[in-house]
């Protein structure tokens, strides 16, 4: 029991920082491969924490809403009514994020920033990394040669890594900055 205890509490810790994190899969991969744990439940367990910790951040990100200037909180608005009106297409995009290797943290983040419900959000994204991670850790294999190390540096050293995280914290600065409100409104001919 400890073992999964202490796997919860370091995904979770990953899952709550805002950016440069290591990919959580490979803390996964790489905790079935150095324990004796059942992958399954180390994959469960790893899912849960990610969720919740995520949850968190999208939370603690929400608090950071009084702060911004009101143009600013009406343009999140205005995004958060743009992706409730279109749930559909709002859902199949999360779900292929969800899915995917990219980041997670800022899409947490915007979601907290624009006030969409996070709890639907938050089990979309348990659900995908469900299935994300139970590929990760059946082709295991594959990346056995990895260490910790190597993956908590790569995170925080790759040209790509640093370039996607960037990438995302700008589009997070763009979100914000957009005035949807224009953007969104209706043409006139």
């Amino acid at each position: 029991m400890t073992d999964y205890l202490i796997l919860f509490r370091i995904v979770l810790g990953v899952n709550l920082l805002p950016a440069f994190g290591p990919p959580t899969w490979s803390i996964i991969v790489l905790y079935g491969f150095n324990s004796d744990l059942s992958v399954p439940a180390i994959v469960l367990v790893g899912a849960t924490a990610a969720a919740f910790g995520r949850f968190c951040l999208a939370h603690g990100t929400r608090l950071l809403r009084r702060w911004i200037p009101d143009k600013t909180r009406s343009n999140l608005e205005a995004a958060r009514a743009a992706l409730e009106r279109n749930r559909r297409g709002g859902f199949l995009a999360l779900g292929l994020f969800a899915l995917s290797p990219l980041p997670s943290a800022q899409l947490f983040e915007a979601a907290g920033l624009t006030g969409v419900k996070l709890l639907p959000f938050t089990l979309a994204f348990f659900v995908g990394r469900l299935v994300s991670y139970s590929i990760y850790a059946g082709s295991a294999a594959v990346i056995e040669q990895l260490t910790l190390g190597d993956a908590f540096r790569d995170a925080l050293t790759s040209p790509t890594g640093i370039a996607l995280q960037v990438a995302m914290l700008l589009g997070l600065v763009a979100l914000a900055k957009i005035d949807w409100t224009k953007l969104l409104a209706p043409k006139r001919r």
